[in-house]
């Protein structure tokens, strides 16, 4: 993951997931980066968050990606 850069932060890993499978039919790798002790306290997902890390090469792509499934969310 050395080199990879944050394209987005969500609240919890469900979240998280849900993004990078987006990034995946896309043909994006990505991966997450969070701290929850090993599933012991996961409430430090909450406060400091789950990133999407994605190759920088891919992050123009990869934000308009998960700025548009934000807009076509059912709801918004």
């Amino acid at each position: 993951m050395e080199g990879y850069i944050s394209v987005a932060t969500y609240s919890n890993e469900i979240q998280g997931e849900l993004a990078q499978a987006t990034l995946a039919a896309a043909g994006i790798e990505s991966f997450l980066q969070y701290e929850d002790t090993g599933h012991m306290m996961p409430s430090l997902q909450q406060s400091e968050g789950v990133k999407v890390l994605v190759d920088p090469l891919n992050l123009e792509e990869a934000k308009a990606i998960l700025s548009s499934q934000a807009i076509d969310a059912p709801g918004q």
